[in-house]
This record gives structure tokens, sequence and C-alpha cells, in this order.
């Protein structure tokens, strides 16, 4: 038989802090996920996500444990590398609006410098996936 727990409020241990219940359903990540995207691409850590698909050079899709209820869901992806040695900046972004469904979400790995730009498999990437759960 099935439990069910009904409250407004969520306290910690001491009882100094808060959070509605109702920020925790609709303001937290549904997904995330913290990958290394160079060698054979591997998730260093994940909320909500079963797997890593290498598609290719600075391609990658995330698939969710759990579907969310749309594909309008609202994805960051996001990392920087920008050293004095290589002045690179690198970004995860979605691939395009037509690669994030309701089970996964497809990212591409660029980088940036002042002379060049382009896809590339790099050692840190992570994303946030924001929406409702179906």
């Amino acid at each position: 038989m099935a439990s069910e727990l009904r409250v407004n409020t969520l306290k910690d241990a001491s009882g100094n802090n808060s959070v509605a219940t109702s920020f925790v359903a609709g303001g937290s990540a549904k997904a995330w996920a913290a990958m290394n995207g160079t060698g054979t691409p591997a998730l260093r850590d994940s909320f909500n996500v079963s797997g890593l698909t290498d598609n290719g050079t600075g391609d990658f899709s995330f698939a969710y444990s759990n579907n969310l209820a749309t594909a309008d869901a609202y994805t960051a992806g996001g990392m920087v590398a920008n050293t004095s040695a290589s002045n690179t900046t690198y970004t995860l972004a979605p691939y395009s609006s037509s690669t994030l469904t309701t089970s996964s979400s497809r990212y591409s790995m660029r980088y940036n410098t002042a002379s060049a730009e382009g896809v590339a498999d790099y050692a840190y990437g992570a994303t946030t996936i924001h929406g409702d759960l179906a």
C-alpha cells in the first residue's frame, strides 16, 4: 500500500532553514549531468540521467531516467576553460531545438579562441534541465 505525505514547508534538522515544497517540485532541476568528453566519454556525476552517448566529435546526448512532460523544457549547458596558455573558451549548448525531447537532450561542445572556433571533445562539460516530469 502506497503512503502519502502532505506538507507545505520542509525544514532542516535545526529548524532554522526552510523551503516551500512548491519550490522543490517546481523550481528544482529535473535532471543534471557533469561529464568527461575526452577519450571514452563518461558521466562524472548526474541526477535523473541514465546514459551518455558520444555521437561524434563535440556531439553528445544524455538520456533521462524519468521522462519530462514536454520537449519544451529549459536546458542550459555550460563550462569554461580559459587559461593563459590556450586562451580558449569551451561551451556546451543544445545541438538544436529539435534534439531536445522528453526522453533525452543532445549537445554540441564548442570552442572559441581569438582566431578559431569549432567543435571539440573536452574533459569537462555540465548541463541542467528544468521543466516538469511526465
